[in-house]
């Protein structure tokens, strides 16, 4: 079932990015995912502020893929530099409706 990472990152230091968008791009590749969006044009329109620099979609074949992707021992030291050099949240979604 295709799966969604939704993030929001605010850089609190910027040291980290030239070193971590090349690599992350790459493991994200292997593990089958794409940006949707990755983007500072947002605008909330409902709720509680929740501001962040940026808010990234990327789309996976699976939740198995998402969390092999998070997982990965590559990606390790680039997930840690982004949480220590960020604010960040990042929700994984199953595309599906339990609504309906």
């Amino acid at each position: 079932m295709t799966c969604y990472s939704v993030l929001a990152v605010t850089p609190t230091k910027e040291d980290w990015i030239p070193g971590y968008l090349a690599p992350a791009l790459e493991i994200m590749t292997k593990h089958g995912g794409k940006y949707i969006a990755r983007t500072t044009d947002h605008e909330q329109v409902e709720g509680d502020a929740q501001p962040a620099a940026l808010r990234i979609i990327i789309e996976w074949p699976s939740k198995a893929a998402a969390l092999a992707f998070v997982n990965d021992p590559d990606y390790a030291p680039h997930l840690k530099a982004r949480t220590e050099g960020s604010t960040s949240s990042h929700f994984i979604i199953e595309g599906k409706d339990d609504l309906a």
